[in-house]
């Protein structure tokens, strides 16, 4: 049995399911978001809650049982609340700054390192060396937030570069003499 699909996705108020064969999309003050799941598993949407269930016992459907709520309830929190992502970078000269629909960074390149703004993201640079990142799309704000840090990972010896907020980085001892 699984510990988190027997559990119902409770819905917020002004957020609205609807379930139309193996397709959920949900609306709410944030927007809308929708997926598509297996026919292993019946989703079962009423006023309150979002419920599913297994259809019938084999390991696939078990598998989709947890997978398919934990996605559903990632659905509801991201057009109730949304999703950010924190980035901080560290470093003698680095920092970045929005110009336009791009992110320009300064990571200790030759040049500076211009990263997109993809639809749906919002991206905020409160001062030089803080990133937010802001969406819905819990999916599309971690890729986002990856493909930020991995311009210029954090090295264990200073810690320079860009890393999460919340992350801790192993340091190393450098050379003795």
């Amino acid at each position: 049995m699984s510990r988190i699909g027997k559990n119902p996705v409770e819905l917020p108020d002004g957020v609205s399911v609807a379930v139309s064969g193996l397709q959920v999309t949900v609306k709410g003050k944030l927007g809308e978001l929708s997926a598509v799941f297996t026919d292993d598993v019946d989703i079962v949407a009423s006023e309150s809650n979002v419920s599913v269930n297994p259809r019938g016992n084999s390991i696939m459907a078990r598998k989709m049982w947890g997978t398919t709520r934990a996605v559903i309830n990632n659905l509801v929190l991201g057009v109730s609340q949304g999703f950010r992502r924190n980035l901080v970078i560290s470093g003698v000269g680095y920092r970045a700054a929005i110009q336009g629909n791009e992110l320009v960074m300064q990571l200790g390149y030759s040049h500076e390192v211009r990263h997109g703004i993809p639809d749906g993201i919002k991206i905020n640079c409160p001062d030089q060396t803080h990133i937010t990142v802001e969406g819905n799309d819990k999916q599309r704000v971690g890729q986002t937030a990856a493909d930020i840090r991995a311009y210029r990972k954090p090295e264990p010896y200073k810690g320079k570069g860009i890393k999460y907020e919340d992350e801790y980085i192993l340091r190393k001892e450098g050379k003795k003499k």
